[in-house]
């Protein structure tokens, strides 16, 4: 009788613990599923906004150059006397030598040049053919001509280098009239960035994809622009079309279902390049592992269950315990893959619970302890103890103004889930100060219902170090290292503009005498030469802090301030005799001499305009009455 009780009982308790472990076990499957798809959902965001970075820092520094190159007064000379030197193996030579200059400087593959007038395609090496309408693989060369735009974006196989596929930038040069005379660019292997995609795909599961505003795939990990490749026609995306081709500078990111794939999805527009990034993370494969995992979980358990039904009691007093464990550790594993993976990016990673303004770990405690905020301080007195020690002054607004819990929440609610701010910070009492990024993703943790935001600290000294020098040669003449029109204008522009800024200024323009002569006679490269021997002469004249620029092929400006006409005169006459000279080379030698106009704000409006319209008019006077000399537009109006 006591064993049909005890047979019942421990079936009974049997039955109640197989029910109790299905219910469990679905249980946890949601809410691993749903773990899992917040970390899917961080990677990718994640992933995104660095290859984002990092694509857009590629390109923006070879369209520069290639701007510069289009703009470099040595390629418009050649193609203007083409006709004239076009056989000349000398010539030739020293543009195959400019090329490869630049080909060896920034290690592109290809650095190349078209000449409108002639369609001959110049390469490093030579003349490397003749860019006929009949031949398809030069049908991107006509369209970009019959374009409107300034530069443009191929990827293309590359004849002058066995014909490897290669992105290439491409740069229209005109002429003062705004005519075409050529195009020129520089390319490089595509499978470079294929190698980047590759990398974030081998080390976090997603895909990478480039793509154009008609959805052709540009760069993937398996596929190029040259083989026309749409990203619609696979998995099932032809729905997403109007959705991901909007030109939304915001990132777009969603959830993505078809048959038994699902994925989230995000879409990154790059103004610069008129692509869209486009960010797959599939989760398929690990959400069908949780799904055999938890079936093969119940059918085991049921098994020992019924084996082992004499020694229940003590399955009863432990499964609890070891159901608990086993969701911790699994938790907690989801937890450190996802931050192992993220810590080989960045520096270090912090949680912050902004609903109950606090930290929201040990780590994040400890970190704030290091730089000395106290135990239990409130998050937001520790933003302003941390910006008081750590942070330059001229960033700390900027940082407590993002970070602040107050905003956090005000961008959250607004549909932003991630934050990033540049600053320059140190670690230790020296004044040693380096930049930092630091990226945050803002989310809601279900357990308490709190707002919570991962903090991500990232060193970028090295990109904004590129920044600064690709932004002082983008201000530079190449020819002469001056400030180049738009630069001069630009600074003279913000200087008139300050309304705390009561002094009195002076504006220069120096022209070199007869220099077509110097061309004629002695040749162009000896006219680069006087060229820069004549701004070297004008910067000895000047203070560094003075504004001085190449405005035109030979025509000089500069920027000064002064305290009365006398003190202008004497300066005009101090660089007038400066830029009397001798200039001799093995071909000759000529006088140099200039031609000077001057305005001052004394009789003009302060502003740019004005003083160069002025001193345009003192200098065509100087002209009239002989050149070699200087014209104060005061004495002339």
């Amino acid at each position: 009788m006591k064993k049909n009780t005890l047979l019942k009982v421990n079936i009974l308790i049997g039955i109640i613990i197989v029910l109790g472990f299905l219910i469990t076990s679905f249980v946890n499957y949601y809410n691993n599923v749903k773990i899992m798809r917040e970390d899917v959902k961080n990677v990718a965001d994640l992933t995104a906004e660095i290859i984002y970075h990092k694509i857009d820092a590629d390109f923006t520094k070879p369209i520069n150059i290639s701007l510069t190159m289009a703009n470099d007064t040595l390629l418009k000379d050649f193609l203007m006397n083409e006709n004239k030197r076009g056989n000349d193996k000398s010539y030739i030579n020293t543009l195959k030598d400019y090329l490869y200059t630049y080909k060896k400087k920034y290690d592109y593959d290809s650095v190349f040049l078209v000449s409108v007038k002639t369609n001959k395609y110049y390469h490093y090496n030579g003349i490397d053919r003749i860019l006929g309408k009949s031949n398809p693989e030069n049908k991107w060369y006509y369209e970009f001509l019959n374009s409107k735009e300034e530069y443009s974006i191929n990827i293309d196989n590359n004849e002058a280098l066995n014909n490897e596929i290669t992105v290439f930038i491409n740069c229209r040069i005109k002429d003062k009239n705004n005519n075409n005379l050529g195009v020129v660019g520089v390319g490089f292997k595509v499978d470079n960035l294929q190698k980047l995609f590759r990398d974030y795909e081998n080390k976090f599961g997603v895909k990478a994809y480039l793509i154009n505003s008609k959805g052709d795939i540009q760069i993937s990990t398996s596929n190029t622009g040259y083989e026309n490749t749409n990203i619609f026609e696979l998995d099932n995306l032809k729905s997403l079309k109007e959705q991901m081709l909007l030109n939304d500078k915001n990132t777009k990111s969603f959830w993505f279902s078809s048959g038994e794939k699902k994925s989230y999805i995000v879409n990154n527009y790059i103004k610069n390049l008129n692509w869209h990034l486009i960010i797959d993370n599939d989760m398929t494969k690990i959400q069908n592992s949780f799904r055999n995992q938890m079936m093969f979980g119940i059918l085991t358990v049921t098994v020992v269950i019924i084996l082992i039904i004499l020694i229940i009691t003590k399955i009863i007093r432990n499964y609890r315990d070891n159901i608990e464990r086993l969701t911790i550790e699994k938790e907690k594993k989801h937890r450190t893959v996802f931050q192992t993976e993220t810590a080989k990016i960045y520096e270090n990673i912090y949680e912050i619970d902004i609903t109950h303004n606090k930290s929201a770990s040990e780590e994040t405690d400890e970190y704030f302890e290091s730089l000395g905020v106290p135990v239990n301080t409130p998050f937001n007195e520790a933003l302003d103890i941390i910006a008081e020690k750590q942070i330059k002054e001229e960033y700390r607004s900027g940082y407590l103004n993002t970070f602040s819990p107050k905003n956090v929440l005000k961008q959250y609610n607004n549909g932003i889930e991630s934050l990033y701010y540049d600053f320059m910070t140190r670690e230790n009492s020296e004044e040693v100060y380096h930049w930092v990024r630091i990226t945050t993703r803002i989310f809601y943790w279900d357990d308490d219902k709190s707002i919570r935001m991962l903090v991500y600290r990232q060193n970028i000294d090295e990109e904004k170090s590129r920044e600064s020098k690709l932004f002082e040669k983008m201000e530079s003449d190449s020819l002469t290292g001056l400030y180049n029109k738009a630069a001069t204008q630009n600074y003279i522009h913000d200087i008139l503009s300050n309304s705390k800024n009561n002094k009195d200024y002076a504006f220069f323009i120096f022209d070199i005498d007869n220099f077509k002569n110097v061309n004629d006679t002695l040749g162009h490269a000896a006219g680069d030469k006087v060229i820069y021997d004549f701004a070297n002469a004008i910067k000895d004249e000047f203070r560094d802090n003075d504004i001085i620029g190449r405005i035109g092929g030979d025509e000089f400006a500069a920027f000064i301030p002064c305290t009365d006409m006398d003190m202008v005169k004497k300066k005009a006459m101090s660089i007038l005799e400066s830029l009397s000279y001798e200039y001799t080379d093995e071909k000759g030698k000529v006088n140099i001499s200039s031609s000077i106009g001057v305005s001052t704000t004394f009789e003009s409006e302060r502003d740019f305009e004005s003083l160069y319209k002025n001193a345009d008019k003192a200098l065509y006077k100087t002209k009239e009455n002989g050149k070699n000399g200087f014209t104060l537009y005061a004495e002339i109006k």
